[in-house]
């Protein structure tokens, strides 16, 4: 089980990457604000961060986002650096989530089957 402070850090990473893509920080044109960081998820020892990334645009776009970000990863690391209190800020991985994707689908699943 995850201790406090690793879940802290999780929320305040996902807090500051939400923000950055808000406000358009990331200046590559591939990563839109329609992006929305879902879930972080960091290493025992903090020192990587899987950051899961989803949107309700097509899943292309969602991917190339994604290797945007990817892309950006050193610069979006020195600015999670400045931003949070720690002695070294975790290496960022950014993969796709398609969880919305799914759960869209199945509610469609599901409403085709109430309608037969």
């Amino acid at each position: 089980m995850k201790d406090v402070r690793t879940k802290k850090v999780e929320s305040l990473i996902q807090g500051i990457l939400s923000q950055m893509i808000l406000t358009q920080e990331i200046k590559d044109p591939r990563v839109s604000t329609f992006l929305s960081i879902n879930l972080v998820k960091i290493s025992n020892d903090l020192s990587q961060a899987k950051v899961y990334v989803s949107s309700f645009q097509k899943e292309t776009t969602v991917e190339k986002a994604v290797e945007a970000l990817n892309h950006a990863a050193g610069f979006i690391q020195g600015t999670l650096g400045k931003k949070l209190a720690m002695r070294s800020t975790p290496r960022l991985q950014f993969l796709v989530d398609d969880s919305v994707q799914k759960s869209l689908e199945l509610n469609r699943l599901i409403d085709e089957a109430n309608r037969s």
